[in-house]
């Protein structure tokens, strides 16, 4: 099931898009918790520098 979804991904308008996996720590635990989206190239800088 994966391999479809990359494999889709891969072909025609999924090229311009990238997942981000951003490293946030928790305001409340303070344990260190993932973020990970799926943006646009263009806004990969962007979403980083929250």
């Amino acid at each position: 099931m994966a391999k479809k979804a990359v494999a889709s991904l891969q072909k025609g308008e999924g090229r311009a898009f990238a997942k981000v996996i951003k490293m946030v720590k928790s305001a409340k635990t303070g344990a260190y918790i993932f973020d990970e989206k799926i943006v646009r190239n263009e806004d990969v800088k962007a979403h980083l520098a929250k």
